[in-house]
């Protein structure tokens, strides 16, 4: 018995591996931390948030996801160009976000805009400014309260379905990492080879 063997057009390794690579780089840009907005107050006119102090100290990336838990009966979260932003106009929304329990991926570097919707909480404070600066060093993903974010031209968020839990979400961010490290690994091993 004799077999036969046919020759069979093969994509060099160190091709499919460079594509591998860059894959997996473009996996890493969906981790991030998990930032909810006022801590533990969250998103509310009750008590004494300051939500710009509250975002001040936080430096905030692509992949970072942004979490409003609110009582939707009497709050909203509205994404709003920044003019809107400072004038507390919420006559044109990017994007209403009405759950009480939103999560909101930031995928793009710059401002983002977000304030409540209902008549003067926008002047009550209940606003804030999420900026993602455009050179920033990359971080492991952690859990911690954060504030809303909106781009200044165009919605640049992603919503997570309802029954995607914010700690579901970190969960599977996490796994995505792993994930992604372990490709990057078998990536470099099949370029040395």
């Amino acid at each position: 018995m004799v077999w036969r063997m046919e020759k069979k057009e093969m994509i060099p390794s160190k091709t499919v591996s460079l594509g591998l690579l860059i894959l997996v780089s473009q996996l890493q840009v969906s981790m991030g931390a998990v930032y909810k907005v006022g801590d533990s107050a969250g998103w509310t006119i009750a008590g004494s948030v300051d939500y710009r102090q509250w975002s001040a100290p936080k430096t905030f990336h692509v992949g970072d996801i942004i979490l409003f838990q609110y009582n939707s009966q009497f709050h909203n979260v509205m994404q709003v160009h920044h003019a809107e932003y400072k004038s507390c106009n919420a006559s044109a929304p990017i994007v209403t976000h009405t759950t009480g329990n939103d999560s909101i991926t930031i995928t793009s570097k710059g401002h983002h805009f977000f304030l409540c919707g209902i008549p003067g909480h926008c002047q009550a404070g209940q606003k804030v400014d999420i900026n993602v600066l455009r050179v920033s060093s990359s971080k492991a993903p952690t859990s911690s309260a954060t504030s809303p974010s909106s781009p200044s031209s165009s919605p640049a968020v992603t919503i997570l379905p309802p029954s995607l839990s914010p700690s579901k979400a970190t969960s599977l961010l996490f796994s995505t990492c792993r994930f992604a490290q372990l490709f990057l690994a078998v990536a470099v091993i099949v370029l040395l080879v």
